[in-house]
């Protein structure tokens, strides 16, 4: 027997960069990364992906990126500013995914050039997706516009659409070379997607940060009335317990644990299941919630523990219960159990609580325990 092995290493970094007005004339962050971002002699280009409800509530962007843009000599922008629709459908029909890669062949991008998206986590995860298979990967920067993107999935290295009925069934693990988070494009977010991105805070507290979640529990009512102060420290410490998690273990998840998706089995299936009428935010709320009510049955967490979690989400003015969660009998949620074991791998691994601020990772799930959490979730 011949065998050749081979074994190298690959390093990934990346900076998340907090600003604001990222493209007034006065802010030179952007280009300066750029300028100073791998081999200048070779002229790099730049294609910008927009968001089309970004589009609609900053009509002055595709103009001020233009003028941005417009004295600089070592750098070509795309002669054609990309309005794309967002919000879940982008992820789901193939057509917007086509029109992305056909801007980058249009347009030239090639390895040594850059792909800027700006939206929300949908958007951003097909732009990331249409990059990662270009030319077997083009540099891309994710410019976040949700609170949801800004802290958790705008600042991780997961691209993807969903196909086959299953969310995010496509996808690549392909880290971005920049994420800029730009406040002033939370201003204009309505209440509901707001408070939406809030949950995935809510998430990696209870796993991970028991001195956050109270943080979460003394500042609820000041995020709630829009106080940026506020939303901007939660952004940060989410954002930041995130990456950490990334880099600290399996950041391409070559083994079956995903404790960054506590709640998100059932919430993936609920996004399915009202047809995505409820925000991925809103839906993960609900996630958590079940999961919680569960924890607490199974003898992980007390009555008073899962009510301050509750409370939490009420708070903010997020739902805790959907009847969709107990349609057919929660047939439908057993079905959405059996799809995560599937998209892990085989091993079905659901994260729980243990204590506040402290996930524990479970191999099976009591079914009927769950069919009675959810019922008692409806009353809560």
């Amino acid at each position: 027997m011949k065998q050749i092995q081979q074994s190298f290493q690959v390093p990934f970094s990346y900076n998340i960069i907090f600003t604001e007005n990222m493209f007034s004339l006065e802010n030179q962050t952007f280009i300066n990364f750029l300028k100073n971002y791998g081999d200048n002699n070779f002229r790099k280009k730049i294609l910008f992906l927009i968001d089309a409800g970004v589009a609609e509530n900053h009509t002055y962007l595709p103009e001020s990126i233009k003028n941005y843009f417009a004295k600089e000599e070592s750098m070509s922008l795309a002669s054609e500013i990309l309005i794309i629709s967002g919000g879940e459908q982008v992820k789901n029909d193939p057509k917007f995914l086509d029109e992305m890669l056909q801007a980058i062949d249009t347009y030239g991008i090639d390895r040594h050039s850059f792909v800027a998206a700006i939206g929300g986590g949908a958007f951003l995860d097909v732009a990331g997706y249409a990059s990662a298979i270009a030319h077997r990967g083009i540099k891309h920067i994710r410019i976040p516009s949700t609170v949801l993107s800004q802290n958790d999935s705008g600042v991780g290295v997961k691209n993807g659409i969903n196909f086959f009925g299953k969310k995010n069934f496509l996808g690549t693990f392909s880290p971005p070379i920049a994420v800029f988070n730009d406040a002033n494009f939370l201003r204009t977010l309505s209440d509901r997607d707001w408070r939406s991105g809030i949950s995935e805070a809510i998430k990696v507290a209870l796993i991970k940060d028991l001195d956050f979640f109270e943080w979460l529990e003394l500042n609820a009512e000041a995020m709630a009335s829009r106080n940026e102060t506020a939303m901007h420290h939660q952004i940060f410490r989410s954002a930041e317990l995130h990456v950490q998690h990334i880099s600290s273990g399996d950041p391409f998840e070559l083994g079956s644990a995903r404790p960054l998706d506590f709640g998100h089995w059932a919430a993936h299936k609920l996004e399915y299941l009202t047809n995505f009428e409820i925000r991925h935010g809103e839906a993960v709320a609900i996630g958590i919630a079940l999961d919680s009510v569960y924890s607490h049955l199974k003898g992980y967490i007390t009555k008073e523990e899962l009510f301050r979690i509750i409370k939490l989400f009420k708070t903010l003015g997020f739902e805790t219960y959907h009847p969709a969660l107990a349609e057919n009998d929660k047939i439908n949620l057993w079905k959405g159990l059996s799809e995560f074991r599937e998209h892990l791998g085989g091993e079905l691994t659901i994260t729980l609580l243990e204590s506040l601020g402290k996930g524990v990772e479970v191999h099976e799930i009591d079914f009927e325990l769950m069919k009675k959490s959810v019922d008692i979730l409806r009353i809560s």
